[in-house]
């Protein structure tokens, strides 16, 4: 690309009339020249676009033709299908607006629900969905991700069936995990083909309604934190032979089977509304970035801990990042009004009350400097933070004064609403007055 002086043309050089829009020798417009990547207006003697840095003139035309087209390439992927059952018989005796109405809501369930576990819809087949992890970004747990995926999904279907008045609603839902070829830069349906993409379909037929079934692949691959009851083996059409299938039953462990406890693990039964409650409410609190307090209560023995237990194990598998703390208020003892939100900062901090007081001190100077990159703010935050944990070296405070100061240490570790933060308090019924009114504050 030739660019000229202005009243001449770029093109040819030949003396351009006032107000001319083209050329009257070469026919090459008078506009300024454009960048041929964004369109940006280019300037004399300019060699590269000053708003996307693209190549002017030959070099440009060779940077957009040189874009290398889709390809493909193997990947080892794990696949789920899912399919609505017992949506036929409700559909006949709805209206055709409710139909409408309801498949959104499964297919808007489908795509949050994969989306949270980091997985990537691929495409809807009627009231039937698939979807890939480790595509286009892949992870060491991605086959844990999707059996995790498709439990969460196999409550959520139930719950929505009985909101809408129809028990009988479920989705049943296969997972394989195996080797295809993914379509590079491909978005949505296409992206992957192969044997899995088959098999995670045939397997998905296979399930039981309400039920989660997985090849032997994903199974080991997620046995670690996920328990499974086998189904046998399944003669699958395309299979030459008979393929053992799992059925997928509970979460037992954070992500890769960290905390697990060996032995059995009664499964969480007569508690699913309320964990469907918890778990609303945290992605709101997410989406919103406004806090949610929820209160457990009943008689002991009647599983506050384990419907505690069973949403931590829910959050850890995530794809998103949840900073996660725990602390217990004690029956005794003087002087431990905020025993448990002291247990949460120490945990957060990486403090043990066996510490010294010159280890204590460093550790708060290290985890302040993790979570709060102000310098000023960390200066304030560090004698507050140390009266909490009760360092030798703190000082006393107004209580309103150390009320800001612990909320605001909560906010810069939730990364003033990047990550979520929950913070669960044991055995509440022995909360200190200063503890409540602590969590009035921060709400």
């Amino acid at each position: 690309m030739n660019l000229a002086v202005e009243g001449t043309c770029r093109a040819c050089g030949v003396d351009l009339p006032s107000g001319a829009r083209f050329c009257a020798s070469c026919g090459t417009s008078t506009s300024p020249p454009e960048c041929a990547s964004c369109g940006e207006a280019l300037t004399a003697q300019a060699r590269f676009c000053a708003s996307c840095g693209t190549p002017v003139g030959g070099d440009a035309a060779a940077a957009v033709t040189s874009a290398a087209p889709p390809v493909a390439e193997r990947r080892v992927v794990s696949v789920l299908f899912g399919d609505l059952v017992g949506f036929t018989p409700l559909s006949e005796s709805l209206d055709s607006e409710d139909v409408r109405e309801l498949l959104s809501r499964y297919f808007a369930e489908c795509r949050t629900i994969i989306g949270r576990y980091g997985g990537t819809v691929e495409k809807f087949i009627g009231d039937a969905v698939m979807a890939v992890w480790g595509v286009p970004v892949a992870h060491e747990d991605d086959a844990e991700r999707a059996v995790r995926a498709g439990l969460e999904l196999v409550q959520a279907i139930a719950g929505m069936g009985e909101d809408v008045g129809a028990p009988g609603v479920a989705v049943r839902v296969g997972v394989v995990t195996g080797e295809v070829a993914v379509t590079v830069g491909a978005t949505a349906e296409g992206m992957v083909a192969g044997d899995a993409v088959n098999t995670a379909a045939r397997v998905q037929s296979t399930a039981t309604p309400g039920e989660v079934w997985v090849d032997d692949t994903t199974r080991s691959l997620t046995a670690a934190s996920i328990t499974f009851e086998d189904c046998g083996e399944h003669a699958l059409k395309g299979k030459a032979e008979p393929q053992r299938l799992f059925a997928a039953r509970a979460v037992v462990a954070d992500v890769g089977g960290v905390g697990r406890v060996d032995g059995l693990e009664a499964p969480l039964t007569g508690r699913e509304r309320e964990m469907r409650l918890l778990k609303e409410l945290f992605h709101s609190a997410e989406e919103t970035h406004r806090p949610r307090l929820v209160v457990i209560d009943g008689d002991p023995g009647t599983g506050k801990s384990r419907l505690a237990r069973e949403f931590e194990k829910y959050v850890d598998g995530l794809s998103t990042t949840v900073r996660w703390h725990r602390g217990r208020c004690l029956s005794y003892g003087d002087g431990v009004a905020f025993w448990a939100l002291a247990e949460v900062v120490r945990s957060r901090l990486g403090l043990v009350e066996s510490d010294s007081d010159d280890d204590q001190d460093s550790l708060i100077e290290s985890g302040l400097a993790e979570y709060v990159p102000d310098v000023e703010e960390r200066e304030w935050l560090r004698p507050r933070i140390a009266a909490l944990v009760g360092s030798a070296s703190s000082a006393t405070f107004a209580r309103e004064d150390l009320f800001a100061a612990w909320s605001a240490f909560l906010e810069r570790v939730g990364g003033d609403g990047e990550h979520a933060v929950v913070v669960v308090v044991d055995d509440a019924q022995h909360a200190d007055d200063g503890l409540l009114d602590f969590l009035d504050y921060l709400l």
